[in-house]
């Protein structure tokens, strides 16, 4: 069974940065697509950034955070991270790591969240 532990999660102010980090216990080159998603209040779950390929990498970012958000992922130590910038109180919420194996197609794994929660 895969497991996706995220920390780096806390209390920061509006404006400042964070980092989150995904710990997988399956080699990160064995998914097809990692990302980011998260749960804040009022709104329904929503991407925040995905990476695909190898050769040639595609990025998607959610549109709330385009410009403030960079993905990136060591296949060294089996980690997805996520470099969030210029933090506003609207990316108050639960955040979720997310991969998707190579095979079987259609299948897909979760973490159980990391609090991010940003002052004004």
């Amino acid at each position: 069974q895969v497991q996706l532990v995220e920390s780096g999660g806390g209390l920061v102010q509006a404006g400042g940065s964070l980092t989150l980090t995904c710990s997988s216990s399956r080699a990160t080159v064995s998914f097809a697509t990692v990302g980011w998603y998260r749960q804040t209040p009022g709104k329904q779950r929503e991407l925040v950034a995905d990476l695909s390929g190898s050769i040639n990498v595609y990025i998607n970012y959610g549109p709330d955070v385009k410009g403030r958000a960079t993905i990136s992922r060591d296949d060294s130590k089996n980690m997805i991270n996520l470099q969030m910038n210029n933090l506003k109180p609207e990316d108050t919420g639960v955040y979720y790591c997310n991969t998707k194996p190579f095979m079987p197609m259609g299948t897909e794994f979760w973490g159980q969240g990391t609090q991010v929660t940003v002052s004004s």
